[in-house]
């Protein structure tokens, strides 16, 4: 909380509240509706701010709060960190990396359930290395959805295992934004919050990969399609040394922008030598345009979407805070910790629902986290929670519902990859949702971790 004091809204938490309520219309709307990415929500956040900044009593102080939610530090890093990591996916992605995992999935000859086996590890080994799950949906679903009509693969659970290797991915790689934001927040470093993690996450993924590979062959019909990546260079293979570069050096506790601008360095240097990219590729000037062009500036505009956005979801987020709304919604998980500081069961717990909560109605797991972060970290230090276990229980939080729901970006990205793919029929968010094994394994791994205390003895 600022030293301005508290802001106060016409018609009291309504009033504070009635800019999400708009936001999280607008956004249902669009979602539904199929808006392609991020960006379609730029307008609808703009529209929850203006009428948040109509509710608020002083909108002076109102737009104060805005620019301080904006400005949290963590919020520069992600943004940062989303830049690189764009640059980095659109140099693997160049290089033909994807296409050449997917036909070498193909030619070992895996059908039914072991392809969705398969598709599965490869999309979380694609996610790993790049550190975002849309970005995996968007580069594996369109290869891996369709070849499964040739491999006899369910649709269901082939879609699911798409979504739930990103997911994986997403969740245990050192370079995710939902890593860097819970280890931030805190105050612990990626390299340690990884390691407590893997049991957690190898426990609810290995379950979903045993039980999608069993669903993986029902109801299939066999397509006889050619292989989808035919062709593909396999030396792009070797690519795959950048970003485990990068992975080794965080878990080395190396730095993750030093990271980062190693693992771009040796992406380029690797893709000129092997012959995969083309100088002109990189960097060239369009003088048509009077501007330039390439895989650097394209990957910039990877990140630019969801940066504005997290942006101006913080720009909403910053006067709830600045309210005492977000102190008033924890303060039970708070009003637990101190009067009972040995009942750590139900601290996690109340963090656990209070950054799903958030996340639900921010529809950002990154925003969520950020948001109730602090608190989480007062209230977990107090029951005595170390800064492990406290990072892990809002990442894990967030990788699990925001993952499922039909109008969370994950689900509607996947669902809209299944589209027009021949030999398979197109999917709903709902179906791919609920096939994704590995969030609704990780609920269940969560609630069983807190109720028995499993891995929280581990000490920053």
């Amino acid at each position: 909380m600022t030293a301005r004091g508290l802001l106060t809204f016409r018609g009291g938490l309504a009033g504070a509240l009635a800019p999400f309520g708009v936001f999280l219309a607008g956004v249902t709307t669009l979602a539904l509706a199929g808006a392609p990415d991020e960006r379609g929500f730029w307008p609808v956040l703009l529209l929850a701010l203006a009428v948040g900044l109509a509710a608020a009593r002083d909108r002076t102080a109102y737009a104060e709060a805005m620019l301080d939610g904006m400005s949290d530090r963590l919020v520069a890093v992600m943004v940062l960190a989303w830049l690189l990591s764009g640059v980095m996916a659109s140099l693997l992605g160049a290089s033909g990396v994807v296409p050449a995992l997917a036909d070498a999935t193909q030619r070992t000859g895996v059908r039914g359930g072991g392809y969705v086996a398969a598709a599965m590890l490869t999309c979380a080994l694609v996610s790993m290395a790049t550190g975002t799950s849309f970005g995996t949906i968007l580069l594996c679903g369109p290869l891996l959805y369709p070849a499964g009509a040739g491999a006899e693969a369910a649709p269901g659970p082939l879609a699911g295992a798409i979504l739930a290797g990103a997911t994986f991915g997403d969740s245990l790689s050192p370079i995710s934004d939902t890593t860097i934001a819970s280890s931030g927040t805190q105050g612990v470093d990626i390299a340690g919050t990884v390691r407590a993690r893997v049991p957690y996450a190898l426990l609810a993924g290995g379950a979903a990969l045993v039980v999608l590979t069993l669903a993986g062959s029902a109801g299939a019909t066999p397509a006889g399609l050619p292989a989808v990546a035919d062709g593909a260079d396999m030396r792009a293979l070797l690519m795959l040394g950048s970003p485990i570069a990068v992975i080794a050096l965080l878990l080395g506790g190396r730095h993750l922008i030093e990271g980062l601008m190693a693992g771009i360095v040796l992406a380029v240097v690797m893709g000129l030598a092997l012959g995969l990219l083309e100088p002109s590729q990189l960097l060239s000037i369009d003088r048509a345009a009077f501007g330039a062009k390439g895989l650097v500036t394209d990957g910039l505009q990877r990140g630019v979407g969801v940066s504005v956005f997290t942006m101006l979801l913080m720009a909403l987020v910053g006067p709830l805070r600045q309210s005492g709304v977000l102190e008033r919604m924890t303060q039970w998980v708070g009003a637990g910790a101190e009067a009972a500081p040995q009942s750590a069961a139900r601290t996690e717990a109340g963090i656990v629902a209070t950054v799903t909560g958030a996340a639900m109605l921010t529809t950002h797991s990154v925003v969520a986290i950020l948001a109730v972060g602090d608190v989480a970290r007062r209230v977990g230090t107090t029951a005595g929670i170390g800064g492990y276990r406290r990072a892990n229980l809002l990442d894990l939080a967030v990788c699990t519902v925001p993952f499922v729901l039909p109008y969370f970006l994950p689900s509607l990205l996947a669902a809209g990859t299944t589209r027009g793919a021949s030999g398979m029929p197109a999917l709903s968010p709902w179906e791919v949702g609920r096939w994704n094994l590995y969030a609704w394994g990780l609920m269940v791994v969560l609630a069983g971790a807190i109720v028995t205390g499993w891995g929280r003895g581990r000490r920053t």
